[in-house]
C-alpha cells in the first residue's frame, strides 16, 4: 500500500516519484503529481466500470454506498441523476427500484424506445405505478407509465460514480483501488514528469507504464474466478 505523501518513511507517491525522476518539489510539484494520479485513477475507473460488471467497482475511499433516492412526483415522467449526495458525478446507472404509496418496492425493467413498436406517446400513457424506465440521455430516464401519485424517496437508484480524487495537500490518503495497483500511480506520475521535462528515463518509464496497464486488465479480468461461466436462459412468463 502506498500513501500519497510520507515524509517520514519516504515511501509515499510524492517521494517515490522524486526518486524516479530526480526532480524536486519546485521542478515537479505535488499539484502536478496529484493531477497525474487523478488521471491514472480515471483510467482505472473507466476500465473497471466497463469490464467489471459483476463486482460493480467503487472507489473504497468513498464514505457512503453508491445508492441514492429521489422523490417520485405525480405525473412527472423524466428524472435525472447527475451527482450523488456528496457531489460525486454519477457515471452510469445500474438499477432503479420504485416504491408505491404503501411502501412496497418493485424493481423497474429497463427498456429502450427502439423496442417500443407503437407511438411513444401512446405507450403506457395512463398514469399509474411505473414499471419500466428508458435511459433517454446520460443519467436521464423516462418512466413508463408516469406515476399517478407522489411518493417521498419513491425512486431508489444504484449507480457507479467518479472516484475519490487526490488533492495536493493529501498525506496519508491511499488510492481507493486494490493495493496490487498502487505502484501504477507512482509510474504514471513519474512518466508524466519525464514526458514534460524530457528526462532520459522516459522510455524506461513508458515500458513500466505498459506493464501497469496490463496489470489493470489482468486484475479486473481475474476477479470473477469464483464463478463459472455459464449461459442463462431468459424465461418469460406467458400466462
Amino acid at each position: 500500500m502506498v500513501a500519497f505523501s510520507d515524509v517520514i518513511n519516504l515511501t509515499g507517491i510524492v517521494q517515490q516519484v522524486a526518486d524516479l525522476t530526480n526532480l524536486d518539489s519546485i521542478q515537479w510539484s505535488s499539484k502536478k503529481i496529484a493531477n497525474s494520479c487523478n488521471n491514472w485513477l480515471d483510467k482505472i475507473t473507466g476500465f473497471a466500470i466497463g469490464n467489471d460488471t459483476r463486482f460493480n467497482w467503487d472507489d473504497s475511499n468513498h464514505t457512503k454506498l453508491p445508492i441514492g433516492t429521489t422523490d417520485l412526483i405525480a405525473n412527472q415522467s423524466e428524472y435525472s441523476f447527475l451527482v450523488d449526495e456528496q457531489g460525486n458525478k454519477i457515471v452510469t446507472l445500474l438499477r432503479i427500484d420504485v416504491k408505491d404509496s404503501n411502501g412496497n418496492w418493485t424493481k423497474l425493467t429497463p427498456i429502450d424506445q427502439n423496442e417500443i413498436v407503437m407511438a411513444l406517446d401512446e405507450f403506457e400513457k395512463t398514469a399509474g405505478i411505473p414499471m419500466y424506465y428508458d435511459k433517454t440521455a446520460d443519467n436521464v430516464i423516462k418512466l413508463y407509465p408516469k406515476p399517478a401519485s407522489s411518493v417521498t424517496a419513491g425512486l431508489k437508484f444504484y449507480f457507479q460514480r467518479t472516484p475519490s480524487y487526490f488533492v495536493y495537500t493529501d498525506t496519508t490518503k491511499e488510492p481507493g483501488v486494490s493495493p496490487l495497483l498502487h505502484r501504477g500511480f507512482v509510474i504514471a506520475s513519474a512518466y508524466d514528469a519525464a514526458l514534460s521535462k524530457g528526462l532520459p528515463n522516459m522510455a524506461v518509464l513508458a515500458a513500466e507504464l505498459l506493464k501497469e496497464e496490463q496489470k489493470i486488465k489482468q486484475y479486473f479480468g481475474d476477479r470473477n474466478n469464483d464463478e463459472k461461466s455459464k449461459i442463462k436462459a431468459k424465461v418469460t412468463d406467458c400466462r
